[in-house]
């Protein structure tokens, strides 16, 4: 069953996409005419996307959990995305050592916007327990497997094949980001679904 607040959050969440969204298209020059149309979509779709979810969920208990994860890790992309677009369009540096610098600053700002979102939306915490700390520590081992991940491949795309099909070097710099962020989903959700937030489904010590 899906409540108000899911529908709340889902939405806010497809605003969010929708505004780094338009910021990645502003830096590659796209026109952005259709400003209100994505604004719109994107909460539209997102909202959908998890009351969908929720109708199949009861056949698929971990359905709705893995379309917040969706949902989540779409936002995390557009923001690492969005953050490496503003610091290649603030520096007009779209390759080298500077993207790889880059591209880790903009995968850690996803990540600590990540933990919250997961924590508190994906998994359901509710309370604090006296090993947050460890938990804290758990999930940004494993964000950091996701982060050489991450990073290693966007510079490897990047950096060592080059643009490909025509593309600019800043397009093809999206591209790297883009089938980085693929190759790192799945490691997080097991990471944090298996490892970090484990515990979530049991009774929590304050």
């Amino acid at each position: 069953m899906i409540g108000k607040k899911d529908v709340l959050l889902a939405s806010l969440v497809g605003f969010l996409v929708a505004i780094f969204f338009l910021s990645v298209a502003a830096n590659l020059g796209i026109d952005v005419w259709f400003l209100p149309v994505v604004l719109l979509m994107f909460p539209v779709l997102s909202v959908l996307g998890i009351i969908i979810a929720a109708k199949i969920a009861g056949t698929i208990p971990t359905l709705l959990q893995a379309a917040k994860f969706l949902l989540i890790g779409a936002l995390n992309t557009f923001i690492d995305i969005g953050v490496l677009n503003f610091l290649i369009a603030f520096t007009g540096a779209a390759s080298g050592l500077s993207y790889s610098v880059f591209k880790g600053l903009s995968f850690l700002t996803a990540v600590v916007n990540s933990y919250a979102w997961n924590k508190y939306w994906t998994f359901s915490a509710k309370n604090i327990s006296k090993n947050a700390w460890k938990e804290f520590v758990q999930f940004f081992v494993v964000s950091a497997f996701g982060f050489a991940i991450n990073v290693g491949t966007a510079s490897i795309v990047v950096n060592a094949i080059g643009p490909r099909f025509g593309f600019s070097q800043e397009l093809w710099a999206n591209v790297g980001a883009i089938i980085a962020a693929f190759n790192s989903f799945v490691w997080n959700f097991l990471g944090y679904k298996l490892i970090v937030f484990a515990d979530n489904g049991k009774p929590r010590t304050v």
